[in-house]
């Protein structure tokens, strides 16, 4: 909201392997068709740093990757995989290390071959989202995002000014200041009594708070 930039945001649900975990790289798109040729050939096309993100349509019946697709991305020097599906092989692929997201598991492989998509390795679809390599995504216990390579920096720079904020009002409360107290809210209700067109954001945003900006 602050940048006045479109909210990307990957599939609902959309967790790591294992908890902590954080991935940030730009988007080495696949779309799956039921054989791992294509995730072998996004690999290839990918740079070290970049993060595979599969489309898979959000299938909750099939695993489709495993050990041995998150373990050529890792030697491969890839930063993570995000999957629009579900993966298996858990336990190995925690053991290998690579970052994975994913909407669960399941025990079973590919079900069926599909027509493959002639942009398979151009563009790739996460739930709401698609995405090419012009654009990066950021991964962690919260879900997914994404932002075009053009705007990462400014994104970067108002991120990184928010937490600041944030670290300070959390400093704050641990000081023995209310939250309530570093917002104004006592004169953020009076200037709604007197306008109730205000808004809470407009009134943390002249704070330059980090709550709803």
């Amino acid at each position: 909201m602050q940048l006045q930039l479109p909210v990307r945001l990957g599939r609902p649900g959309l967790l790591p392997i294992r908890p902590q975990l954080r991935a940030a790289g730009r988007v080495a798109p696949a779309v799956h068709a039921g054989s791992t040729d294509t995730f072998l050939e996004a690999i290839s096309l990918a740079v070290s740093g970049d993060i595979l993100v599969i489309d898979n349509n959000g299938r909750l019946d099939e695993g489709c990757i495993g050990d041995l697709v998150a373990g050529e991305a890792h030697v491969s020097g890839l930063a993570g995989i995000i999957v629009d599906g579900v993966h298996r092989d858990s336990a190995a692929i925690r053991a290998i290390g690579i970052p994975v997201w994913s909407r669960g598991t399941a025990p079973n492989g590919p079900l069926e071959l599909r027509r493959r998509h002639v942009t398979a390795l151009e563009a790739s679809t996460c739930g709401p989202t698609t995405v090419t390599r012009e654009d990066a995504v950021f991964a962690d216990e919260d879900g997914v995002v994404f932002v075009t390579l053009a705007d990462c920096p400014r994104v970067i720079a108002a991120a990184r000014e928010i937490a600041v904020r944030k670290q300070a009002q959390a400093a704050g409360l641990l000081a023995g200041h209310p939250l309530r107290d570093q917002l104004r809210l006592a004169d953020y209700l009076q200037r709604r009594a007197e306008d109730p067109e205000y808004t809470f954001r407009e009134h943390v945003k002249r704070l330059k708070a980090a709550i709803e900006v």
